[in-house]
């Protein structure tokens, strides 16, 4: 597919997304200031709030950002998928996660994860968010997410992603929001 299709369908679903969260009237929220534990699960039941999703990706960015791999894997469930479409990243359950998250060894250099807007749907347990990351390259892209009812992690991690020198400001540009 032509990089443009790809990129105007990528962009297509991230709007779709953002309308369906504000048609549901989820606005973003801030941090909950909760546990790591009760953010990744142990212990959790029931659905996420919006407060929840944004401090369950914020614990996920945060792990990354300190070099923690089990941190940001604890906040996907045992079975998680991680894509990236079409089958240019698939990782399978949460042990595949910690090991492409660093492992044990830990990242000899941590990421950067910056979250510029995250949403939420809580009725169907889906959100998605607007990201920066620095590692070895500068990423900036979309992912949308499903959350596990049961367990209030991560269940389906789909991001869109380019590599660009750029800021995320100078990225955007125009559209910036």
């Amino acid at each position: 597919m032509h990089v443009c299709h790809l990129t105007t369908k990528i962009v297509f679903a991230f709007a779709l997304a953002v309308s369906c969260v504000m048609a549901s009237g989820c606005a973003p929220a801030r941090p909950a200031r909760t546990s790591e534990g009760a953010i990744c699960g142990v212990g959790r039941t029931g659905p996420l709030s919006t407060a929840r999703f944004r401090a369950l990706m914020e614990t996920i960015a945060q792990g990354w950002n300190e070099g923690d791999s089990m941190k940001s894997a604890r906040c996907f469930a045992e079975g998680a998928i991680y894509m990236e479409p079409p089958d240019l990243q698939v990782y399978e359950g949460r042990a595949a996660l910690y090991a492409f998250f660093g492992g044990k060894e830990q990242p000899p250099i941590p990421g950067r994860m910056t979250w510029h807007h995250l949403l939420f749907d809580e009725a169907q347990q889906v959100g998605a968010g607007e990201y920066t990351y620095q590692g070895t390259r500068r990423l900036h892209g979309i992912v949308i997410v499903r959350v596990d009812q049961a367990s209030g992690v991560i269940s389906r991690w789909r991001e869109y992603q380019r590599a660009s020198p750029l800021t995320w400001d100078d990225f955007v540009g125009k559209s910036k929001f």
